[in-house]
């Protein structure tokens, strides 16, 4: 271990882009201050680097995906990259988001996780949460994605095996998932 590499006695550290604090796991500021203060994509090179970003700190945004709908179009094989209004109010609800992120908690052993599960109109997202101490809800986690379900799970797995979990669903994926004779494809994984 080389001494000048560890940091012993601090409350905060910057590690891996985030900072990590007794209380949580942060996004390190400049990391916010680059997205927020990029301009709009000119091009898909720009538009790639920007989800680039964005996926970096994906954990954190809570409905990245459904936030990110828009730019899918421009991503399209032969398509003119036309950046248009809609473009540019996803864009600008993602810096807003990022203007006060939130700070996501360490699970605390033994107690129950909570899973919730919500479908929108073109995206589908999850979030793991747990009661801390006092009884108040944290965010561990945010997700953002199709199959949900079957994603938050394996994205998962290291919390979800360790401690109960209980899942709340907008919508009935374990219905579903169990009501299929045989499941195949993407969903049996």
């Amino acid at each position: 271990m080389n001494p000048l590499k560890c940091a012993f006695g601090v409350t905060s550290r910057k590690f891996l882009g985030f900072v990590i604090q007794h209380h949580g796991i942060e996004i390190d500021p400049s990391k916010i201050k680059v997205i927020c203060e990029m301009p709009p994509p000119q091009n898909l090179r720009e538009l790639l680097g920007l989800q680039g970003r964005q996926a970096y700190i994906r954990r954190f945004i809570s409905n990245l995906s459904g936030r990110c709908q828009p730019f899918l179009r421009l991503m399209k094989k032969d398509v003119p990259f036309v950046w248009d209004q809609t473009c540019k109010n996803a864009l600008e609800s993602i810096k807003q988001y990022l203007l006060n992120p939130p700070v996501l908690m360490m699970p605390i052993k033994g107690k129950p996780l909570i899973l919730y599960i919500a479908a929108l109109e073109r995206s589908l997202r999850a979030l793991l949460a747990q009661h801390n101490e006092d009884g108040k809800e944290n965010a561990l986690y945010y997700l953002s994605r199709t199959l949900t379900l079957v994603f938050a799970v394996q994205k998962l797995q290291h919390y979800i095996l360790a401690d109960r979990v209980i899942l709340i669903s907008k919508v009935d994926p374990l219905q579903y998932l169990m009501s299929k004779p045989v499941l195949s494809g993407r969903i049996a994984k």
